[in-house]
């Protein structure tokens, strides 16, 4: 809140350059003072132009400019805040000659005067606009961005276009109307964004490199309405610029109307003087068509029948002559195939022969060395209950079953008496 001077004070400076007043001159704070000259020169100079050469010109962080102006005398501080100075096409260069718009002020804190910048602008016919235009037409031509030999011819039947523009503007509905009339059965994907204000390059750059990496359309157009030069500055941004350069599918370029030209006009493989004429050179009028098609129809017809006949005849002899060959080639390999399986029939019977011969001999064996072979000849083995072979008495409990193993199946018997009868192994 701004101090109250002492009662007073104002009539003191009205008076000064005058007779002293009689009455004692007040005591003032320094705080108090400030205060009274902002005032002062706020009521005084409510809005006022001044020019002069810029010097050093800062932007902090917040987005606040500051900077001087002077000439061969003077110099005057001032300063632009973040919102204002959004809206520059470019930081002024220092030593360039402004016009700046504004209101005096004093910074109470310092008791520094300064300017507080509503609007700048350079001196002369070209203004800030013209020469940041120029400043970055330069750098795109200098990397070949704007070489009329890098531009893409347009699909001339897309089956889908991308739109990035406004989803509220005038723009959109001039588009949607022209292609629905044109080419109905054309697929349309729109990727609303900014056209104007701080931020909106950036948005539009974002749903560029979007809808181009989606990889869902086969062109773009990019654009909006007309409007004054700063309305359509987005359109004369880098991040545009090159985010239309960068996509893969050729881009339209339709902002503003037939007597704008912007950077993205320049770097677009294609430049349509407004949004309806951008939808008309992207698809072909439905009605035009039609008649191209009643026209090449019968044309259609016949070479395709002459196509058909000449290859129906092609065919035809290209599989008498598959056929000869094959057959050249598989009757020798059929007779040697057919020797080989004989031969191989026999070499697989006398194998399985010996095999059966030998696994015989085996089997005979075997049934030698088999225990069951011993129990055929009158013994019998004698088991516990768990199944373990009990070798000699030592194992056997009296009164303790167990039993006894012969040829054709088991026995339970019970250990009466265990007599050992003195042999040990």
């Amino acid at each position: 809140m701004t101090p109250e001077p002492p009662e007073g004070a104002l009539d003191l400076f009205a008076d000064a350059g005058g007779e002293e007043p009689e009455a004692e001159t007040p005591v003032w704070s320094v705080s108090e003072l400030n205060a009274a000259l902002r005032t002062l020169l706020e009521d005084r100079f409510p809005e006022v132009r001044v020019a002069g050469e810029v010097g050093s010109w800062t932007r902090a962080r917040s987005g606040h400019c500051y900077f001087t102006l002077k000439d061969d005398r003077s110099q005057l501080r001032c300063v632009m805040w973040r919102r204002d100075a959004a809206r520059l096409p470019m930081d002024p260069e220092e030593g360039m000659d402004l016009q700046a718009l504004g209101r005096i002020t004093m910074y109470e804190a310092r008791g520094e005067l300064q300017l507080q910048v509503k609007e700048l602008e350079a001196e002369g016919t070209e203004g800030l606009w013209k020469l940041a235009f120029e400043k970055l037409r330069r750098t795109l031509q200098e990397e070949g961005l704007l070489d009329p030999a890098r531009k893409r011819r347009l699909p001339r039947f897309p089956r889908s276009v991308g739109i990035v523009t406004s989803p509220t503007g005038a723009a959109i509905r001039d588009i949607l109307t022209v292609i629905r009339r044109r080419a109905p059965w054309t697929r349309v994907v729109v990727r609303g964004a900014r056209v104007q204000g701080e931020g909106a390059a950036v948005e539009v750059a974002d749903a560029l490199r979007v809808l181009a990496a989606e990889g869902d359309v086969d062109v773009i157009i990019v654009g909006r309405g007309g409007g004054s030069i700063e309305d359509l500055w987005a359109f004369n941004e880098e991040p545009v610029a090159r985010a239309i350069a960068d996509s893969p599918v050729p881009v339209i370029s339709a902002v503003g109307h037939e007597t704008d030209v912007t950077i993205s006009d320049l770097v677009a493989d294609h430049r349509a003087p407004t949004p309806s004429a951008a939808a008309e050179a992207v698809v072909q009028d439905r009605a035009t068509l039609l008649e191209a098609l009643d026209r090449v129809r019968p044309r259609l017809a016949r070479g395709l029948a002459t196509q058909v006949e000449r290859r129906r005849h092609r065919l035809e002899s290209g599989r008498r002559r598959v056929e000869a060959a094959m057959r050249r080639t598989l009757e020798p390999r059929v007779r040697k195939r057919d020797l080989l399986a004989d031969r191989l029939g026999r070499a697989v019977r006398e194998l399985i022969q010996r095999r059966r011969e030998r696994l015989a001999a085996l089997g005979g064996r075997v049934e030698a060395l088999s225990p069951l072979s011993t129990l055929k000849r009158g013994y019998a083995v004698a088991l516990s209950p768990e199944g373990r072979v009990l070798r000699g008495v030592h194992e056997f409990r009296e009164e303790r079953r167990f039993d006894l193993r012969v040829v054709d199946g088991r026995i339970e018997c019970q250990a009466l008496n265990i007599e050992p009868d003195g042999v040990t192994e």
